[in-house]
């Protein structure tokens, strides 16, 4: 083993802020890496395998992922699967989600038992795991009575495929039927919630926040940057070519980001962000930390430049009536 390896061993974990999740015994780093739109998709296994192993430096502990995720569909967890072979397991937070189209036929997508168990089985060969530490329901699904989504979640935990089990992109009132259906059928309980939330994106404040802390389920924020509009990513004339705007948006996308209105704001914030001696981006995961109910962010990064300044935002993230 080599001094640097060793030093990195040696303060990894002084490097990162850990959060208890909900009134779980999880503890996340406050900070997270995801896969969707980068690995497996417009970046190779050479970026993939730097960004992952910069972050486990950095002290970043979780990698999200999910079954569609990559170009295609399931690509994001082969590749990552490789790079764990070389990762120490038993240090690491890896999820995954099912519920989103993923192959064809009525089983392929939203939450019914045979979808999600058949999902999971399928994501943890690719990854080349036997468990994944937290599972999600990755949407709302309409058509199947919520008894039988969560008993299929409950079963993935009793059948140890999965530590924790979450839903993502529900809303308040779909995550408290949720809890209380849990409840009467005395099943394993939600441990996290996965939602967007950023400075132009703060629905939850309204519509879940109240209901995450009233059930003791932490909340891990993504889409952080707004897709990266809040990173000085986009304060140029010219739009960066390694940028998830030019290699995987489409039209609609890129016209509401690239709009004079939220260039307006974005170069606001972006002075607001310089008086507290940060960038952009950092002052936006510091913004989206803030909020007690968040345990963690989850991010992306196509370049290890990208995660060490994502992490250096943990050095201020206290906010006055000023700045």
């Amino acid at each position: 083993m080599n001094e640097q390896m060793a030093s990195f061993m040696d303060n990894r974990y002084q490097k990162m802020c850990y959060n208890r999740c909900g009134h779980s015994g999880l503890l996340l780093p406050a900070i997270a890496l995801g896969a969707h739109e980068t690995y497996g998709s417009y970046r190779d296994e050479v970026a993939a395998r730097a960004c992952l192993y910069r972050a486990f430096d950095l002290g970043i502990t979780h990698f999200d992922l999910a079954n569609n995720y990559g170009r295609p569909p399931g690509t994001a967890e082969q590749l990552v699967g490789k790079i764990l072979k070389s990762m120490p397991r038993d240090e690491l937070i890896i999820s995954s989600k099912a519920g989103y189209h993923m192959w064809e036929g009525p089983y392929g997508e939203w939450l019914s038992k045979k979808s999600l168990v058949a999902s999971l089985d399928q994501s943890l060969r690719r990854l080349g795991l036997d468990y994944v530490d937290i599972f999600y329901a990755h949407r709302p699904d309409s058509q199947t009575p919520l008894e039988e989504t969560m008993a299929a979640l409950d079963l993935i935990v009793r059948q140890g495929k999965a530590l924790y089990i979450g839903v993502s992109n529900f809303s308040g009132t779909q995550l408290e039927q949720a809890v209380q259906v849990g409840q009467r059928m005395h099943l394993s309980p939600l441990t996290i919630h996965q939602q967007r939330y950023n400075m132009f994106e703060r629905r939850c404040e309204l519509d879940l926040f109240g209901h995450t802390e009233l059930n003791g389920i932490g909340v891990i924020a993504f889409s952080p940057l707004s897709k990266g509009v809040l990173s000085s990513k986009y304060l140029g004339a010219s739009l960066p070519e390694d940028s998830r705007a030019a290699n995987v948006w489409g039209k609609k996308n890129l016209d509401e980001v690239t709009s004079k209105a939220k260039l307006d704001k974005v170069q606001q914030l972006n002075l607001l962000a310089q008086q507290r001696g940060q960038t952009l981006a950092q002052m936006a995961i510091a913004w989206s930390l803030h909020h007690p109910a968040v345990s963690s962010v989850l991010t992306g990064a196509s370049r290890i430049e990208q995660i060490e300044e994502n992490v250096a935002a943990l050095n201020n993230l206290a906010f006055t009536p000023k700045n």
